[in-house]
């Protein structure tokens, strides 16, 4: 089975800079993911994710990077794939919840690899 390559994230691991904007949020700047140009904001509370390419490095990489995905929805397809073979079907918020507390199969595994990836690491 084919699973794309995860897309790298454009925030800087360590924040410097940013500033109260627009909805009372905090901004935080954003790079382009290949050559560390400045890619403008995006609201830190609100994001868990952001991907930019400068205009010289999308012409260089824009099809390359429209192969990748984004890890949230990577992590999700994963997960769905893992409950439809073992249960035949997607479980509900209270069933996952369960099979976490359980901490004993490979979903359960999955999903806590997840709350990283959910995190915007």
């Amino acid at each position: 089975m084919f699973e794309p390559d995860i897309l790298p994230s454009s925030k800087a691991k360590v924040v410097k800079g940013g500033y109260l904007g627009k909805w009372g949020l905090w901004w935080i700047p954003i790079y382009c993911a290949n050559c560390g140009a400045d890619g403008g904001s995006v609201p830190e509370e609100t994001c868990n994710f952001a991907f930019y390419l400068c205009p010289p490095c999308y012409e260089k990489w824009g099809l390359t990077a429209g192969l990748m995905a984004e890890p949230e929805t990577v992590f999700w397809h994963r997960v769905n794939q893992e409950m439809e073979s073992k249960y035949g079907r997607v479980l509900t918020p209270q069933e996952l919840m369960t099979i976490i507390d359980a901490d004993s199969s490979p979903l359960a595994s999955l999903l806590k690899e997840g709350a990283t990836i959910l995190k915007g690491v």
